[in-house]
């Protein structure tokens, strides 16, 4: 069978007209429109097919199907698609279908545009701010004491630190903002900043770490102030506030 028959029975039969003593239906609903040769359930079932976003069957008047036109997403192979085209019509309506008669067409990948200004957003973040490479916490060289190793990065280059402070909650923070600032100062090459302190501060029954460095360009100095809420262990948090007072400082400064 290579064609829909003009008086096709059974299931494949969705358009005739109905027929004498049967009720009919509002002439302006689209199961209303005449469809003889089944075309409309053709299509609908190619458009049900994995990776198909169209699909036009076109037949002669004595119901042959010349043509079959597939709209497809992009990445897949078009023999497969002509083979599950050929299938499905086979298997569904048994409508057998020269697969010279079905063209493919293929869109471009089109992301949407919120998904694109997204990313256009975070790689301009991402080429501008400095960014958490990592951090370590170790037992220092002498008792009591602690060696804090932070990594960070800025636009590719990559910095460590260590500094070694006393094993107490204030020494630990400002071990870890001192390992941060130093590693901030070689990668920015074209300023400098010192840190003025850093300690644990409570507000809305939480702990955050408060950090103050000044920021030095060129004849200007500025006083840096950032937080950051201790959620994991208080060096972490450290770091952060750090990053949180110079990333916007750095950023204001940046082509």
């Amino acid at each position: 069978m290579t064609g829909f028959s003009p008086r096709p029975s059974g299931p494949v039969n969705v358009g005739q007209p109905p027929q004498p003593g049967q009720p009919g239906r509002a002439s302006g609903s689209a199961e209303a429109i005449p469809d003889p040769w089944g075309v409309r359930r053709a299509e609908n079932l190619l458009t049900s097919l994995e990776g198909i976003l169209s699909a036009r069957v076109v037949t002669t008047p004595l119901g042959e199907v010349s043509e079959v036109h597939i709209l497809a997403q992009a990445g897949l192979q078009p023999k497969q698609l002509v083979r599950n085209i050929e299938s499905a019509l086979l298997a569904q309506l048994g409508l057998k279908v020269d697969h010279r008669k079905i063209s493919i067409a293929q869109t471009a990948e089109v992301r949407p545009i919120e998904a694109l200004e997204r990313d256009t957003v975070r790689e301009r973040t991402l080429q501008r701010a400095l960014l958490f490479e990592g951090m370590s916490v170790a037992p220092g060289k002498r008792p009591h004491r602690i060696a804090i190793t932070v990594t960070l990065s800025f636009r590719g280059a990559t910095e460590t630190a260590e500094e070694e402070a006393s094993d107490t909650p204030r020494s630990r923070v400002e071990g870890a903002a001192k390992a941060s600032v130093t590693v901030i100062d070689r990668l920015l090459t074209d300023f400098s900043i010192a840190l003025e302190g850093a300690k644990i501060v409570e507000a809305f029954d939480r702990q955050f770490a408060f950090v103050a460095v000044q920021g030095l360009g060129g004849r200007e100095t500025s006083l840096l102030t950032g937080t950051a809420e201790i959620k994991e262990i208080a060096e972490r948090a450290a770091v952060f506030a750090v990053l949180d007072a110079t990333n916007r400082w750095t950023e204001a400064r940046r082509p």
